[in-house]
């Protein structure tokens, strides 16, 4: 895959999809792997890559939307069965690490079973977490800022959503995971990004184009295409290449690998 590489296993948006995984993308600095999210069926993903079940050396999930983690349980129960043993940490929302630790237990994927140490880390506005040769940020985002009251203020749950800078080998990357709008993207371009891996379903095209042109990034990959884009896609290729024409980018599909 090559010293610095992305590789993704899933590029759907949170629609029902027939030819597209849900979110999940691993990324790789020299030895140093990260997963961001755990769409389903990651599980199928990771194993048709032919990886080493011990190669992801931390877990990042950017919110509790199933198409971002519900893939995890599974790839939880092929770590187990394919006898993984280096210790694992998943990085993820501290409100919901109670509730997840619940469900694992439910499904009977308990500590005693599993031949390695999982460990749960609540993820914290800008402090960088170090995880080998990368460190992955987390921001805040405005994703889940609709449900809140719906969902989440009634019950005394807040709801949270991030998104990521992840720095490594040299490269600085910015991924979007979901987001609530555009400017969710400031803390990422505050500097010069050698990729920015960025959504395209909770807006227009127009919308984050507009917000991206003339910003210092040297490549971007959109995924989580909305399904009207995505059905349309050469047309969506052709409109926003007359909307960015002047940051080099592509459209992922399932599987593709991304030298970085």
């Amino acid at each position: 895959m090559g010293k610095n590489s992305l590789t993704c296993f899933g590029v759907g948006d949170g629609w029902p999809c027939a030819d597209r995984n849900h979110s999940a993308f691993l990324y790789r600095f020299g030895k140093t792997s990260l997963l961001m999210d755990a769409g389903e069926p990651v599980s199928r993903a990771y194993q048709a890559s032919g990886l080493s079940y011990d190669a992801v050396d931390a877990v990042f999930l950017s919110h509790l939307h199933a198409d971002h983690f519900a893939g995890l349980f599974m790839l939880l129960q092929g770590m187990w069965l394919e006898h993984r043993r280096k210790d694992l940490t998943i990085h993820l929302p501290g409100p919901a690490i109670r509730p997840l630790r619940a469900m694992l237990k439910a499904a009977t994927i308990c500590e005693q079973l599993l031949a390695f140490r999982l460990r749960f880390q609540p993820l914290r506005a800008a402090k960088p977490v170090r995880v080998g040769d990368a460190e992955a940020t987390a921001f805040p985002n405005t994703h889940l800022g609709g449900l809140q009251e719906k969902c989440g203020a009634k019950r005394g749950r807040k709801l949270v959503s991030y998104c990521f800078l992840i720095e490594g080998g040299g490269v600085r990357v910015g991924h979007s995971s979901d987001l609530g709008r555009p400017d969710d993207l400031s803390p990422l371009l505050a500097k010069p990004l050698d990729l920015l891996v960025c959504e395209l379903a909770h807006f227009t095209a127009e919308e984050i184009c507009a917000y991206l042109r003339g910003r210092d990034i040297r490549r971007v990959v959109f995924v989580h295409l909305s399904r009207e884009y995505w059905k349309n896609l050469r047309r969506t290729r052709c409109h926003v290449a007359r909307l960015l024409p002047d940051i080099p980018h592509t459209f992922a599909r399932d599987g593709d690998v991304i030298r970085l």
